[in-house]
């Protein structure tokens, strides 16, 4: 094997990475910019190169050794088309694998163990290990899906403002705050909306989630429905005898006290993040074991 794997988590807000040495232990992190590939694939791989350097840095190693290196990157996207092939091409490592941020996520919670993992960032997707069998869903993006992430709270938010300026539904605290941000001009609020990218809506995540807790009528509603999109993927990979759910994310402490009580027993801590899960397969792949597909 290669003397170093490395294994990198790219975030619609941020690329984390973590080289470590053959018995997997890590060394070294870094972090840089978001690596959104559906988005913005330019910007996604510098992202996701400079994140191995500063991680190689941080290990006391020149970045040019990522040029030796195997490296697992996890990405949003990579089941889209040819996206996660495209990206993997362009990579400089000796060897490299592309594979999605739910498959990460799994490995990282569950280890080899089964269970359902929902994870919940800029974006959200989720994943089952059952019987040794992956399967994964969502993670299509802030269009179409990422139900409950923090791009589509964001998003569902200035969509509330906006039908509260427009005298549709009645306003709260938190619209109200909301538009005096945009000066009360609902079309600065389209504006912005046009030109954003995941991780500009997600911004608005933590206030969302502290208005709610003070009652909020919007921020309530825009909660409790991302709650029960969560309870409906769920739903969609437990079955009967399945005792482990996962939260991984940002976002997933904030979730906990909104979810159906039925799931409670089943909540447990994940033993690791979605890079460690990363780690844990680049570490395959350098030992010629290739990470999951």
């Amino acid at each position: 094997m290669t003397e170093f794997a490395i294994g990198i988590d790219g975030g619609g807000s941020s690329c984390r990475a973590a080289i470590a040495d053959r018995m997997g232990k890590i060394i070294g992190r870094g972090k840089a910019g978001a690596a959104n590939i559906l988005s913005d694939q330019e910007t996604s791989l510098v992202n996701i190169i400079q994140s191995a350097r500063e991680a190689c840095r941080d290990a006391g190693l020149d970045p040019q050794v990522v040029a030796s290196v195997s490296a697992v990157v996890g990405v949003a996207g990579a089941n889209v088309g040819d996206y996660g092939k495209r990206v993997q091409a362009a990579l400089p490592f000796a060897r490299a694998q592309v594979v999605t941020d739910a498959l990460i996520a799994l490995q990282g919670a569950l280890g080899d163990g089964d269970g359902v993992v929902g994870a919940f960032g800029t974006g959200s997707v989720y994943g089952v290990r059952r019987d040794g069998k992956t399967r994964e869903i969502g993670g299509w993006g802030l269009i179409v899906g990422d139900q409950a992430s923090g791009a589509r709270l964001g998003r569902d938010l200035l969509e509330a403002a906006l039908l509260s300026h427009d005298g549709v539904r009645p306003a709260s605290v938190l619209t109200k705050k909301i538009m005096a941000e945009f000066g009360n001009d609902p079309e600065q609020v389209v504006e912005f909306a046009h030109v954003s990218k995941p991780k500009d809506f997600a911004r608005y995540a933590p206030v969302i989630f502290e208005h709610a807790e003070q009652g909020d009528t919007v921020a309530v509603a825009i909660v409790r429905t991302a709650a029960l999109s969560i309870g409906e993927s769920l739903d969609a990979l437990l079955w009967p005898e399945c005792r482990t759910i996962c939260l991984l994310g940002g976002l997933a402490p904030a979730y906990r006290n909104w979810l159906d009580p039925k799931y409670a027993g089943m909540l447990s801590e994940p033993k690791g993040d979605n890079l460690q899960g990363a780690v844990s397969f680049a570490v395959q792949l350098a030992q010629g074991k290739g990470a999951a597909a």
